[in-house]
């Protein structure tokens, strides 16, 4: 499916074809302890991180969920330090 994204690198938008599965997803139920990312998901270039709203999700090269843990916290630092 085509998804549009917000690209760190390339400091824009654009729109890539990606198959979200169980198999590269993790997915994240809404919580008093998690009220920020909804998905990490891996893709070819890197980790696509999608949040509990309506934001683009932002698309980070060069990190797999595995460097980060699946820790939505670590998940969320490492969007915040590229925005």
């Amino acid at each position: 499916m085509e998804i549009t994204v917000c690209n760190i690198a390339k400091s824009r938008l654009e729109t890539i074809d990606i198959n979200i599965t169980q198999d590269n997803t993790t997915r994240f139920d809404y919580s008093e302890e998690n009220t920020k990312i909804h998905m990490l998901t891996d893709i070819e270039h890197g980790l696509l991180i999608t949040e509990h709203n309506f934001n683009y999700p932002v698309l980070i090269y060069d990190v797999t969920r595995k460097d980060i843990g699946n820790d939505t916290d670590k998940a969320w630092k490492l969007k915040e330090s590229y925005m």
